[in-house]
């Protein structure tokens, strides 16, 4: 069998008790001295490798050359420690000599501020808009029942909005809510007329493209009070389109259907962006060169849900109107995309 000389490994051990020491040194970090400790006390390391020599030597050499391996091992162990000390010692006299920091003192560079969601500060100013004529808010769960979201509000069991096309539908009988109304549903059925409420909140409809997203926000504001009528309605309508988009903005009614008002219909005001100095529209692509942008649907309040609510209809009349936020906040913003609400890009929030 091939022995390995004991003067070779002698030398090699000679070698490397000479060499460590100045590695340890040299090395100004906790991590450079433990890289430099596993390359000679690690698996692979150095004095490993010597070590794995020694069965190589002849017989009566490896006792005194292990002795030499384990002197060698404890030296390297004890530098170790020693420098490990001085790095660390290092460092803490280096932090306790530094300038000193107050840090109570505010930054020197400035801080980005946050910027409220368009959203958000839309919802506030409408919220506003109807506090300032007497509307209270109410709320209502996202998750409701089938017969709150559609059934007393009139819809027939075969209206195309409770396929599942449209509707989120999660367990039997319970949905995620398709519009606001299902909290003018709850109101009515447990006070007592007379009531004027708004009711804003998440919806959630099977819908996706530029002006459509899966969730968005409405707002629905109710009353009910003896002797309502559609003048009640357009007076709340015309004095909302003043305070959101300017005095002498203009509001038209169009006849449209809804399972849950009648008469209903739909809510135009004039462009707001192609509105000239002296109120004129010239026509522009955003309103298809009409001049109006609906904003809302809205109606008088169908029998059919007083009765479902368990208030006479003989007695008591009230109106309904919803919009969306979103679209409410497209239009006074110019926003193209209904996405870009959904995205948080700072870039874009900044602008708000």
């Amino acid at each position: 069998m091939e022995t390995a000389p004991k003067d070779t490994i002698d030398q090699a051990l000679a070698a490397l008790a000479e060499a460590f020491p100045r590695r340890f040194e040299a090395a100004e970090t906790e991590q450079a001295l433990r890289d430099e400790n596993a390359k000679i006390l690690g698996k692979k390391g150095e004095l490993t490798a010597i070590l794995k020599e020694l069965g190589k030597a002849p017989p009566e050499s490896r006792k005194a050359i292990g002795e030499k391996v384990n002197v060698l091992k404890r030296d390297v162990e004890a530098r170790f420690e020693e420098r490990l000390r001085a790095i660390e010692k290092k460092r803490r006299d280096a932090d306790l000599s530094a300038r000193p920091f107050d840090l109570t003192l505010p930054g020197r560079v400035p801080a980005h501020r946050g910027h409220k969601h368009p959203i958000n500060a839309v919802r506030e100013d409408v919220i506003a808009i109807f506090a300032g004529l007497g509307f209270a808010v109410h709320d209502g769960p996202d998750v409701e029942l089938e017969e709150n979201n559609f059934g007393k509000l009139g819809y027939p069991p075969d209206h195309p909005a409770t396929d599942m096309q449209d509707t989120f539908w999660t367990t039997d009988g319970h949905l995620l809510r398709s519009h606001t109304s299902n909290i003018q549903v709850r109101a009515m059925s447990l006070q007592k007329p007379p009531m004027a409420f708004i009711a804003p909140g998440s919806v959630f409809r099977r819908d996706d493209d530029a002006t459509h997203s899966p969730m968005f926000h409405q707002l629905e504001a109710f009353l009910v009070d003896r002797r309502v009528s559609m003048a009640h309605l357009r007076g709340v309508l015309s004095e909302f389109a003043t305070r959101l988009y300017g005095p002498g903005t203009p509001v038209r009614l169009r006849p449209s259907y809804f399972p849950f008002v009648e008469p209903g219909a739909e809510v135009d005001i004039g462009c707001v962006f192609c509105r000239k100095a002296d109120g004129t529209r010239a026509g522009c692509s955003l309103c298809k060169h009409t001049g109006w942008i609906e904003i809302l649907g809205c109606g008088m309040i169908h029998p059919v849900v007083f009765e479902a609510c368990g208030i006479d209809s003989e007695e008591w009349t009230g109106f309904a109107l919803g919009m969306g936020l979103e679209r409410i906040a497209m239009l006074r913003y110019g926003i193209p995309n209904i996405k870009l609400f959904f995205e948080n890009d700072p870039r874009f929030l900044a602008q708000f």
